[in-house]
């Protein structure tokens, strides 16, 4: 990794791990477009490599209210999920896989903004993880439909739940990239050096979350994520035309 690409890319890591610590997400939302930008050849698998380690964190912390069932019935439906999502990282061009990528995080933008949220049954925990499943393993961005199913229950199950799962499931999708020839040690390289990035915006996290605003937070994530993914179009959109 060129060293002006890796400082960016990894003051980026560091900040979304930030926000990520702090209001829930920004990791995935806010880091995928800069890879996409910079350095495509990481996603999605790089970035996964990140995502679960986050997510084993977060499970350790907050692991005694996991609703196991969810859990289950969640992963159960990521399984046919992961096989499209995994098609689509082998059969997709570069460009398909970047416009696929900017439209997951203004979908995910918009999963976050809308105020209705399903009940938390394993029917629709089984439905919100197939098209997680789909997202998450093809962009490494699945959590906003599962967040819109979880939403409605107590916080600290909701927490405890969500980091299982994604845990889980996150492993489960390197499990089905790996078996098609898309985690090599390019990408478990990356993963090791923005490491310690990932380490430090989550450490730091523990003293933004008491100090700052998290309505901002969550707007700066937002716009983040929105400008991030109108860029990555505006560059598959300049790449179709030079053909």
């Amino acid at each position: 990794m060129e060293m002006a690409h890796y400082t960016v890319i990894g003051l980026v890591v560091l900040s979304s791990s930030c926000l990520q610590g702090s209001i829930g997400f920004g990791l995935g939302m806010i880091t995928a477009p800069v890879l996409v930008l910079l350095r495509p050849d990481l996603l999605p698998s790089a970035l996964l490599l990140l995502a679960v380690l986050t997510s084993l964190t977060a499970f350790l912390r907050e692991r005694s209210d996991v609703d196991w069932a969810l859990v289950g019935w969640g992963l159960l439906g990521r399984l046919p999920g992961i096989a499209v999502g995994t098609a689509a990282v082998v059969l997709l061009p570069q460009t398909g896989l970047s416009i696929l990528l900017a439209l997951t995080v203004i979908g995910g933008v918009a999963f976050s903004l809308v105020g209705w949220s399903p009940a938390a049954t394993n029917r629709n925990m089984a439905f919100a993880s197939g098209v997680s499943g789909i997202f998450g393993t093809a962009t490494s961005i699945g959590g906003p439909p599962i967040a819109l199913v979880l939403r409605s229950l107590d916080p600290s199950p909701m927490r405890s739940t969500m980091s299982a799962y994604f845990t889980l499931g996150t492993i489960l999708s390197l499990t089905g990239l790996t078996l098609s020839g898309e985690v090599t040690t390019t990408h478990l390289t990356a993963a090791a050096t923005l490491l310690p990035f990932m380490i430090v915006g989550l450490w730091l996290s523990n003293f933004v979350i008491r100090r700052a605003d998290r309505r901002l937070l969550y707007r700066i994530a937002v716009c983040a994520s929105i400008v991030g993914a109108l860029l990555v179009i505006g560059e598959a959109g300049l790449a179709l035309l030079r053909g």
